[in-house]
């Protein structure tokens, strides 16, 4: 059996809406913050918007974008050779949406993209990983490629830490919330990694990731580098875009929007 017919019979579904359980453990309000950056696009490019989905994943904004707005079109990009199998099997019936793979490090990483200027850039809980030089640059870069009038969209982890009596009792808020849904058999992010890590299709791919990022079980996945909203509204305004604020926030997360 060739690897083509291999991956014809993967429930690719059953992979995303794992990814999206396994966020969501996470994030409870990410179906909310995807609701506002849907309405950001529609409300400032329209319904039939040509997106880039930054640091795609499993393409989990694209899948979203295209079932409200069936005339958009999507370009996911990532380097995570795990999560763009999934995306690129899950959408593999759709024309709409096409993925390629490049690191956002760097920077020729536009080269790999399909058009020369986009509608709107998309990206959710994603970029907090980059240390802030290198943000700064990806700021310009995307810059560059949205067209005049176009937009930027920014969900992620943004803390404020000059709350810190209200950010210990959310932390504490959630940590309560998560344990009692992991008792009740909720997946987290090492789990998600290790049955990847175990599926015969995806193993391959989710080794070569683990060379790239790390092994999530020995932790690969931190948040310290991440900026308040404040800075990220700061740094775009900087990068070329005539505008920039907080469009939603949670008392964790928020989503800055740019307009070019």
């Amino acid at each position: 059996m060739t690897e083509t017919d291999t991956t014809a019979h993967v429930d690719w579904r059953h992979w995303q809406a794992t990814w999206d359980r396994q966020q969501e453990w996470y994030l409870p309000d990410r179906e909310e913050r995807f609701t506002v950056m849907l309405d950001a696009v529609e409300a400032l490019v329209g319904p039939e918007p040509k997106v880039l989905d930054l640091a795609c994943g499993t393409g989990s904004v694209s899948d979203r974008l295209l079932r409200r707005f069936p005339k958009a079109t999507a370009t996911g990009v990532d380097l995570d050779p795990a999560l763009l199998t999934i995306a690129r099997g899950y959408f593999a019936a759709d024309s709409r949406v096409e993925f390629v793979r490049a690191d956002l490090r760097d920077p020729r990483w536009r080269d790999a993209l399909p058009h020369r200027e986009y509608d709107a850039v998309l990206t959710s809980t994603a970029l907090h990983w980059l240390p802030e030089d290198d943000l700064r640059t990806l700021y310009g870069q995307i810059a560059d490629v949205v067209r005049d009038g176009g937009i930027l969209l920014n969900a992620d982890h943004m803390p404020d830490e000059s709350t810190p009596r209200i950010n210990e009792a959310v932390n504490a808020f959630q940590q309560a919330r998560r344990e009692r849904e992991k008792a009740a058999g909720a997946q987290d992010w090492a789990e998600w990694w290790a049955a990847a890590a175990a599926d015969p299709v995806l193993a391959e791919p989710t080794a070569e990731r683990f060379r790239i990022f790390g092994n999530p079980a020995e932790g690969d996945h931190a948040d310290d580098q991440a900026k308040p909203a404040a800075w990220h509204a700061e740094a775009l305004r900087a990068a070329g875009f005539a505008e920039a604020r907080t469009v939603w926030a949670s008392p964790t997360d928020a989503m800055v929007l740019a307009l070019k």
